[in-house]
């Protein structure tokens, strides 16, 4: 086992994208995800949730800030199984609602993150950071938070080599 881990959420389908909507077959948080993976030799984890989020991109950002306003921490697919092993873990998401996916927030608050060392990525088109940070150490007391990364979704296809430099820096 690596001694770190990436964990992602991306959607796939519809995005907004510079120009509109744009329909993507891999989402963009997912190509940053597996080239930081690639790049440190990292086992890699993508959050799911059990109930899909709707298809239609306006739809789903209803969905999303619905759970946002209720703090909701929608059931996941599955969790890492042990990470006692992990020293570092990067986190990657989408910005929604000027946060990460609620359920990150699932995933994050399954574990004890005592001595970790956490790295958010946030995929956005314009938003930054936002208050990521801030809510993702609160779901992980304990653990060292490092500066995270903003990097605008259209971007990560075509940043590979920035995104492995950045995390072989860390």
């Amino acid at each position: 086992m690596a001694n770190t881990l990436v964990v992602y959420y991306s959607r796939k389908g519809e995005n907004h994208m510079p120009g509109g909507i744009q329909v993507l077959e891999k989402g963009n948080t997912e190509y940053a995800a597996e080239y930081i993976a690639k790049a440190l030799n990292a086992d890699l984890f993508e959050v799911d949730t059990v109930k899909p989020y709707a298809e239609n991109y306006k739809a789903c950002c209803g969905e999303a800030f619905a759970e946002f306003k209720a703090k909701a921490r929608p059931e996941i697919k599955g969790y890492v199984a042990d990470i006692s092993g992990y020293d570092t873990i990067f986190v990657c998401y989408p910005c929604w609602c000027g946060t990460a996916p609620m359920s990150i927030f699932t995933f994050l608050e399954h574990y004890d993150w005592s001595g970790k060392r956490i790295v958010p990525l946030c995929t956005n088109e314009g938003s930054g950071l936002a208050n990521s940070e801030a809510d993702i150490a609160a779901s992980c007391p304990g653990a060292s938070l490092l500066p995270g990364l903003s990097i605008r979704g259209h971007q990560c296809k075509d940043s590979e080599a920035m995104l492995a430099d950045w995390a072989r820096k860390l």
